[in-house]
């Protein structure tokens, strides 16, 4: 049986003129066009592509094939529609958990277009710093980032998102100040419950040993841009704020990946199955966001 994914990469290749061509249109690399071109010539037992100097030009076998893949294309593009459409009856209760920093300031619009995209889905959206129990249904899908993927429970299914990391901000008006030599001494800004980690150094600023403690992140954020003082912080978050930057001579830091976490049975039902490959979709675009 010939795969589609194969003659989906022959057919980027026939109408870009190159491998480079077809491995850009499909944000992939050039290794992958071509063994999936060349498992396609297996298949079909004859050589579709010569190359010359100046690209790839089809063979009279490949002239052949490549309306054959139009056809196809149209085909699963049918498939694909049809499908969505039985999809947007998908109805009933859907509840996911995250932290709220992740909803706040990474993923509510994209929880916005999926309510948009399927108006019968009642959406939940628990943001907490508590871990919900999936095998006891206190939600359908976690959000979470996780340092190590063994602390899960073993029954729990998931898909590995990008990894996130974190630096230490301060306010830009603040930093100014200070390099000035004018203003209050630094604080270090920190959660109760967590105080200052070990990995953050201050860099060329340096801060009093006096902390300016609070019990959330948006308290935390808020006392950055107060300015005072400097705070460690995901880099989605401070990197997207024109108020804060990084301090001077400071590294990143690596908290973890994020995980799309579903449970047994709950996850092949329509809705949570759907919101977990449209979320997957989004999350997977947000790279360079959440690597800073």
């Amino acid at each position: 049986m010939i795969d589609w994914d194969d003659v989906r990469y022959f057919l980027a290749a026939a109408r870009g003129g190159s491998v480079r061509a077809a491995a850009k249109a499909l944000a992939v690399n050039h290794a992958t066009v071509l063994r999936r071109i060349s498992h396609l010539e297996e298949r079909l037992g004859a050589q579709l592509f010569e190359k010359l100097p100046t690209g790839y030009r089809l063979t009279e076998a490949g002239e052949e094939i490549v309306e054959l893949a139009i056809q196809m294309e149209a085909t699963s593009h049918q498939l694909e529609t049809r499908a969505l459409a039985r999809d947007q009856n998908a109805r009933g209760l859907l509840r996911v958990t995250l932290t709220p920093i992740l909803a706040t300031h990474l993923l509510m619009p994209d929880f916005a277009d999926f309510a948009w995209l399927y108006p019968d889905i009642e959406m939940e959206i628990l943001s907490s710093g508590d871990l919900a129990n999936l095998t006891n249904r206190d939600a359908d899908v976690a959000i979470r980032v996780v340092y190590d993927r063994k602390t899960l429970p073993l029954n729990l299914h998931g898909l590995k998102g990008p990894d996130v990391f974190g630096g230490v901000y301060i306010s830009r008006d603040r930093l100014a100040e200070w390099q000035s030599g004018a203003g209050e001494p630094l604080r270090w800004i920190v959660i109760a419950t967590h105080g200052v980690p070990d990995w953050a150094s201050e860099g060329a600023v340096q801060a009093t040993g006096v902390p300016f403690k609070v019990t959330d992140a948006a308290a935390e954020i808020a006392a950055v841009r107060q300015g005072l003082g400097i705070a460690t912080l995901p880099c989605f978050v401070g990197d997207a704020d024109s108020r804060l930057q990084r301090v001077p001579d400071t590294d990143l830091h690596k908290y973890g990946t994020l995980w799309i976490l579903t449970q047994g049975e709950t996850r092949k039902t329509r809705r949570v199955r759907l919101f977990t490959e449209f979320i997957f979709e989004r999350i997977a675009t947000y790279g360079q966001r959440l690597a800073g």
